[in-house]
């Protein structure tokens, strides 16, 4: 026999997903592909491969997100891209 599913608790992992914002980077003419890729590896726990990828989306597509999660956990790394001279945002 299967147990009933709560509504209630479906509700609410819905709206724990909803609830998900994620940093924007965005292209600059500025900052080499080397201090991205490392403030990627830094700030965002990258692996070398995937702040390489990123640096790429975001140089030839002007913009790339880099990281998912909840709005407290991302202020810190959103803050310390900002002041890397990174242009970034959490949406």
């Amino acid at each position: 026999m299967r147990p009933i599913a709560d509504p209630k608790e479906e509700t609410d992992i819905l709206e724990k997903e909803s609830e998900l914002y994620e940093i924007i980077l965005y292209n600059d003419h500025v900052n080499t592909f080397d201090h991205v890729i490392a403030c990627l590896m830094l700030y965002c726990e990258h692996d070398m491969e995937q702040a390489q990828q990123c640096a790429w989306i975001t140089h030839l597509k002007g913009r790339c997100s880099v990281k998912v999660g909840s709005y407290d956990d991302l202020t810190t790394p959103c803050s310390a891209l900002l002041e890397q001279g990174l242009s970034a945002e959490i949406c």
